[in-house]
Parts: structure tokens; C-alpha cells; sequence
């Protein structure tokens, strides 16, 4: 009996490790970083584009996404030139019509599909 408490015990406690790794990846998927390297090596059609308007107006829910931090404009063109060096992405985006220097923000979400910001 003892032996299965702590057998029970280990795999709670290995559980809730791992558990914590995959949030800490979470966390970092959307950092400047993060996002810079999703998007040079992402590869699924699984994407959607959203209008900005206004972030600095964000109690009025109609301006602007509550989701999306506003970006420097270094994190914008390291996010551009990381869509750009992803020749297949850009080329599915053309066809969206989306241009390239008009994504000012992009996010992946936990399902791995990714919102690509634009003005």
C-alpha cells in the first residue's frame, strides 16, 4: 500500500513538471522572439487576419483587439522581416491580400494557428 502511495505521489508530482513546462512555453510563444521564430518556420494554411484601428482607445471595444499589445517598431520590422524570410507564408498571405508591411502585430494561439494584425 505504501508503495503505491508513492508511486501515485511521483506521477502527480511529474505530471505538474511537465505541466509547467508546456506554460512556460506558452508564455514565451508571443514574445518578440517567440513570434519572430514561429513565423519564419510556420507552414499551415491555419491563419487569420485582423484590422487594427486604435490601440491607445481600448475601452471602446469597437477601435482595436484587447488581445494584442502594441509592438515597437523594432518588434513590427522584426516581424515583417521574419514573414518575409517565410517565402511560403508571404506568398499565402498575397493571396489574402494582405501586404506584408502592413502587419503591425502577429500571435499564435495554443492550437497553432496564428492572427496576423494589420492597419
Amino acid at each position: 500500500m505504501n508503495r503505491m502511495v508513492t508511486i501515485t505521489i511521483a506521477a502527480a508530482l511529474s505530471s505538474l513538471a511537465f505541466a509547467g513546462v508546456s506554460r512556460a512555453e506558452s508564455i514565451g510563444m508571443n514574445s518578440a522572439h517567440g513570434i519572430e521564430q514561429t513565423l519564419r518556420t510556420f507552414q499551415g494554411n491555419d491563419f487569420n487576419v485582423e484590422q487594427v484601428r486604435n490601440w491607445h482607445n481600448l475601452d471602446d471595444e469597437t477601435t482595436g483587439p484587447r488581445s494584442a499589445p502594441e509592438r515597437s517598431g523594432q518588434a513590427i520590422r522584426g516581424i515583417q522581416a521574419s514573414i518575409d524570410s517565410n517565402r511560403s507564408l508571404t506568398h499565402r498571405l498575397n493571396n489574402e491580400g494582405v501586404d506584408v508591411r502592413n502587419i503591425v502585430n502577429a500571435e499564435q494561439a495554443a492550437d497553432g494557428s496564428l492572427t496576423f494584425y494589420v492597419r
